[in-house]
């Protein structure tokens, strides 16, 4: 990322070392249905979360999303219809697959805060506040040690706090397009908004069950997943997560799966250089030219059949964590996969 490593490399940072990927305007009916679900029978809702039980009396009406590097719960909330809900964002990525995303994240209220050297809202401010729901991808987001509000905190001014599917124990190597499903699944359940939440899993399923049954059977192509950057960084390659089942359900795996078992990888050249890659992911997030990073790299390692056939893609949001999972494996199938596709 250009200039300071921004709020992808905290996400990078919290995943290797301690706590752990960019929602469209709602329509109007998904916004109707959010109010109506505010006001409708069904509460108290309760829910275990990570080893805490959490109890909601009515829809929270002051929301705040924690950074953690993420726009998976703010796209989440938008994708539902809640963005009136929130009170303050700090998640970003500037770009979205999704049309009208990342404008309409701009457009929400961030509550004039500053963050701290973790990239999270400090701990005052938050209380400050006076959130009835604080969301974080990861239990990094409460944790003291960073200088944030912890959730017996939060319940102490009676806020309910909610960590992300995959994230409790700050390693997000395990996670799958189904904590995707399960965070708008939690979401759905805490605003009563379930109908809705419904529609959108059985949509995404659809969706990504067209694009396997068009590519299954065929070779997987070994696939590079990086963070774009300004400079030769290869602190940033995927290993384990939520990509690695969207690559799989988009007919190609992980280059670098064997890297180690974090959710990412911090390799030398040379080890990269060894690993016949034959495509290439970038997730460009706040980075101007995540293009030109792909070249780049192709440059540096010419030997890779990604360099010598300029296979590469650049995404954001769909490949990680959120509502558009879908979009990341079709676009990703597309390339590995062209004659899949044509005509269609």
């Amino acid at each position: 990322m250009p200039g300071r490593r921004s709020a992808v490399a905290a996400l990078v940072a919290a995943a290797l070392w301690g706590a752990t990927g960019c929602g469209s305007p709602a329509p109007a009916h998904a916004r109707n249905e959010a109010g109506a679900g505010a006001g409708a029978a069904g509460y108290p809702v309760s829910m275990d979360n990570c080893g805490q039980r959490t109890a909601y009396t009515k829809a929270p009406r002051r929301v705040v999303v924690m950074n953690g590097a993420s726009v998976a719960e703010v796209s989440s909330l938008l994708a539902l219809g809640l963005g009136d809900h929130i009170v303050a964002n700090v998640q970003s990525y500037g770009r979205s697959e999704v049309k009208g995303r990342a404008r309409a994240i701009a457009a929400l209220p961030t509550g004039g805060l500053k963050l701290n050297d973790a990239l999270e809202i400090p701990r005052e401010a938050m209380l400050g506040l006076r959130p009835d729901l604080v969301l974080s991808p990861t239990s990094y987001g409460f944790d003291a040690g960073n200088g944030v509000a912890t959730r017996k905190e939060l319940a102490a001014v009676g806020a309910n706090s909610y960590v992300s599917p995959g994230g409790c124990d700050q390693d997000t190597s395990h996670q799958t397009i189904a904590d995707s499903y399960a965070l708008l699944r939690d979401l759905g359940r805490i605003f009563r908004v379930s109908d809705r939440a419904e529609r959108l899993i059985s949509a995404s399923r659809k969706a990504i069950d067209g694009v396997a049954a068009k590519v299954g059977g065929r070779p997987a192509p070994k696939v590079m997943v990086i963070f774009s950057s300004t400079g030769h960084d290869l602190s940033y390659i995927a290993a384990h997560g939520v990509f690695n089942d969207i690559l799989a359900r988009a007919g190609g795996q992980n280059a670098f799966a064997s890297a180690g078992k974090a959710p990412f990888a911090d390799l030398s050249k040379e080890r990269v250089a060894a690993e016949p890659v034959d495509a290439l992911v970038v997730i460009g997030c706040h980075d101007s030219d995540p293009a030109g990073f792909a070249r780049m790299l192709f440059k540096e390692f010419p030997q890779w059949p990604a360099a010598r056939n300029n296979r590469y893609t650049v995404l954001s949001d769909s490949l990680y964590l959120g509502p558009s999972n879908d979009l990341a494996v079709r676009a990703i199938a597309r390339m590995l996969h062209p004659d899949a596709f044509r005509g269609r």
